[in-house]
């Protein structure tokens, strides 16, 4: 086969082509089919296959995390009952809602037989959280360094468990006679006023969750009604 066989060719009378150009041109025809054949169908197949493999080896990795995770799921749901109890005892050992007004007047009290002026004790609205309930208290107190830790002292020894949590509350020096000549204040025995809100807590039981719960949202109408428990069932929550 010569170059000068494909100079000459005719394509109008393309069977009398010598042999070698036909061969040649078969070969060229059918890697063109291939090239279009592989741009039009594999190619995707292969970009969707990769894609494939990737989603196999996330699901994999899922898969096992998830698998670890139920296997345990028993030791979890164990652990999760346990600190529910522990929940549940250091709640009760905070005072109720009927010891709480006796609360406040022992808190006042042991700031008095502290030796704490109580300029202002003012306690505020409660406000109900989740199970717990916390009772504000706006005070100012004037006392020295020593009185104050005594007077934290005795709240911690009062029988039920008294948690106080401070917000906005300043510690300052109270002017004295000598302070205003000048002299300046002694932090560890002289008079300090301690202002500002406190709140102590208290725990809130079932039936008083129970009546703080907020309303249940009705059906939307037109909405279909909750499936009905199967025969020989039981409903309520484990």
């Amino acid at each position: 086969m010569k170059l000068s066989d494909f100079r000459d060719l005719d394509f109008q009378n393309a069977g009398n082509w010598p042999q070698g150009v036909k061969m040649t041109f078969c070969v060229l025809l059918f890697l063109v089919i291939c090239l279009l054949g592989w741009y039009f169908q594999i190619r995707g197949q292969q970009e969707d296959l990769e894609g494939k493999q990737k989603q196999e080896s996330s699901l994999k990795q899922d898969f096992s995390i998830k698998q670890a995770k139920a296997v345990n799921l028993e030791a979890l749901r164990q652990q999760l009952e346990e600190m529910k109890d522990m929940l549940r005892q250091m709640l009760l050992q905070l005072p109720s809602r009927t010891e709480m007004p006796e609360l406040l007047v022992d808190i006042s009290q042991t700031a008095l037989s502290s030796g704490i002026e109580n300029d202002l004790f003012q306690p505020g609205a409660e406000q109900i959280k989740e199970f717990y309930a916390e009772k504000p208290i706006t005070l100012r107190m004037v006392g020295s360094y020593h009185q104050f830790g005594a007077f934290i002292s005795g709240v911690a020894s009062l029988p039920r468990v008294v948690i106080l949590t401070m917000h906005d509350v300043s510690l300052r020096p109270q002017p004295t006679q000598a302070t205003a000549a000048g002299a300046k204040p002694a932090l560890m025995n002289g008079p300090l006023a301690l202002e500002g809100t406190v709140k102590t807590y208290r725990y809130v039981d079932d039936d008083e969750q129970a009546a703080n719960a907020p309303p249940a949202v009705p059906p939307r109408p037109g909405a279909a009604p909750p499936p009905k428990p199967a025969a020989g069932g039981h409903g309520g929550m484990q």
